[in-house]
C-alpha cells in the first residue's frame, strides 16, 4: 500500500458547466482536514461557496465546524462502507484494514461518478476521470466476486471504481441508462436473507404511486439475478452536468461521528429558515416519514435525505427521495432511524406522528388525510407493484404486514 496523501484538490461542476473547475485543496492534519480556496477560483466571476455556513468564500484556511472532522459537504461525496471495501480491494488492502486508510485515500481511489458535484484529484492542471466502462453484466460479476472475497481482472477491478464512490452499505454501481441518463444499479448479497433488491422496487413503486416525489426506479434481470436500477437525481439531461448535492446530515451540521442525533425536527427548522417552497417540503417530509413507518424503512438516517444547493442564490432545495427500503423485523415494535416529534419521539407509530403534524405546518385534518392516503394505496395497489418488483409469492407473505403494514404502526398509546 502507498502511504497516505496530506492534500487532495478538490474540482466542481458549477452550474450549467459540463466540465469541472478546481476549486480548491484539502490539506490533512492528524485531527481535522482543512480546506482552502484556490486564488483563481475565488477570481472566477460564477464563483460560488461549495457550501454555507462550512465554506464561505475566503481566502484562508477553512477549518471544520465545531465538532466536525471535515466539512460536511466533503464527507458527502466520500464513498461508504460498499465503496470503501472497493477501494480496499483496488490497495491490495484486507477488509479488516480500513482503520489505517484515511479520508483522502478514500476520495482520491474512489471512483469519479460519486454523488453530487465534486471529485477530487492529485493534480490542480489536469482533471482525469477514474473508473472504466464495463456492461452490467460485468459490473454484476466483479460485485458478486468482491461480496464473495473472489480475486478479480485488473478489467474488472478497474471497472468497479466507478461506483466505489456512492454512499451505502450495498454492492452498486454507476451505469448508463437511456439516452443521456445516468443510473444506480443495486445489487442483491449472498448475505441477504429476504430480497432486498424487490423490496426497495416495491417500497420506491408505492411511494410514487402515493404521490411523493421519488426517483424512478425499475427491477430487471441479469445473469438470472434482479438488479435495481434506479434513476440519479443529481445529473441533468445535459450530457456532463451535475448537481450540486448535500445530506441532511450536514445540513443539520453533524459529523458522521454524531450521525444519531439527527433529525427530522432539526431538518424541519432548517427547512423554515433555508430552503425554497418550506411549507411544500415540510408536507412533502412529513409524507415521506408517514411512508416509512408504513413500509417499515427504519434505516431513514440523515444520509438518505439530501437537498441541491444553489450555491448561487444560496437556498436549498429537496431532492427526490433515492432510498426507500423495508426492513427485516425480528418482531416488535421498532423505531426511525430519526425522531420525529417533540423529546426525540422515533416510534415507528402513525398516533405520535400525527401527533408531531404541526412542528411540519400541517393541521391535524392535513396530517390525517396524509397518512389515510399512503395507508390506502399500499393496500389496494400492492398487487400491482409487487408484480413489477418481481416478488414472489413467498416474498410477499414475508413481507405483507410483517414490514408492509406491520400491526405495530398502528398501536395506541
Amino acid at each position: 500500500m502507498t502511504s497516505e496523501p496530506t492534500e487532495a484538490y478538490v474540482w466542481v461542476w458549477l452550474a450549467g458547466s459540463t466540465a469541472p473547475v478546481v476549486a480548491g485543496r484539502l490539506d490533512a492534519t492528524p485531527d481535522i482536514v482543512t480546506f482552502t480556496y484556490g486564488r483563481t477560483y475565488l477570481e472566477r466571476p460564477d464563483r460560488v461557496p461549495l457550501f454555507l455556513p462550512e465554506l464561505p468564500l475566503r481566502d484562508e484556511v477553512l477549518v471544520p465546524l465545531d465538532g466536525m472532522h471535515v466539512a460536511g459537504c466533503i464527507a458527502d461525496a466520500g464513498p461508504d462502507s460498499w465503496g470503501q471495501r472497493v477501494v480496499l480491494r483496488q490497495l491490495g488492502a484486507g477488509a479488516g484494514g480500513s482503520g489505517q486508510v484515511g479520508l483522502l485515500t478514500f476520495l482520491l481511489e474512489s471512483g469519479s461518478g460519486r454523488t453530487g458535484a465534486l471529485d477530487f484529484q492529485h493534480r490542480r492542471d489536469e482533471y482525469a476521470e477514474r473508473g472504466a466502462k464495463a456492461s452490467l453484466e460485468e459490473l454484476l460479476e466483479a460485485a458478486e466476486r468482491v461480496d464473495a472475497g473472489l480475486p478479480l481482472s485488473r478489467a474488472l477491478k478497474d471497472a468497479l471504481v466507478q461506483g466505489s464512490s456512492l454512499g451505502g452499505a450495498r454492492p452498486k454501481v454507476h451505469i448508463d441508462g437511456a439516452g443521456n441518463g445516468k443510473m444506480i444499479a443495486k445489487f442483491e448479497r449472498q448475505s441477504d436473507t429476504y430480497p432486498v433488491v424487490n423490496a426497495e422496487g416495491v417500497a420506491m413503486d408505492l411511494a410514487r404511486r402515493a404521490g411523493l416525489d421519488v426517483v424512478s426506479t425499475e427491477v430487471v434481470t441479469c445473469r438470472d439475478t434482479d438488479v435495481l436500477l434506479v434513476e440519479r437525481f443529481d445529473r441533468t439531461p445535459l450530457p456532463g452536468e451535475r448537481r450540486m448535492v448535500v445530506s441532511a446530515l450536514t445540513i443539520e451540521q453533524l459529523d458522521e461521528r454524531w450521525a444519531r442525533y439527527a433529525t427530522y425536527t432539526k431538518l424541519a427548522e432548517e427547512i423554515r429558515l433555508r430552503f425554497t417552497e418550506p411549507k411544500a417540503t415540510l408536507r412533502e417530509v412529513f409524507s415521506r416519514i408517514a411512508f416509512n413507518i408504513c413500509v417499515g424503512n427504519t434505516d431513514d438516517h440523515a444520509r438518505n435525505h439530501a437537498a441541491f444547493w444553489d450555491g448561487a442564490g444560496e437556498r436549498l432545495t429537496l431532492t427526490p427521495a433515492y432510498d426507500i427500503c423495508p426492513q427485516l423485523h425480528s418482531g416488535g415494535e421498532v423505531t426511525q432511524a430519526m425522531a420525529y416529534g417533540e423529546n426525540g419521539e422515533n416510534r415507528s407509530r402513525i398516533e405520535p406522528l400525527l401527533r408531531a403534524a404541526p412542528l411540519y405546518h400541517l393541521e391535524p385534518t392535513g396530517a390525517r388525510q396524509i397518512v389515510d392516503h399512503v395507508v390506502d394505496v399500499i393496500r389496494t395497489q400492492w398487487g400491482d407493484a409487487a408484480d413489477g418488483a418481481r416478488l414472489s409469492s413467498a416474498d410477499r407473505d414475508l413481507l405483507w404486514e410483517a414490514q408492509i403494514l406491520n400491526r405495530s404502526i398502528f398501536y395506541k398509546d
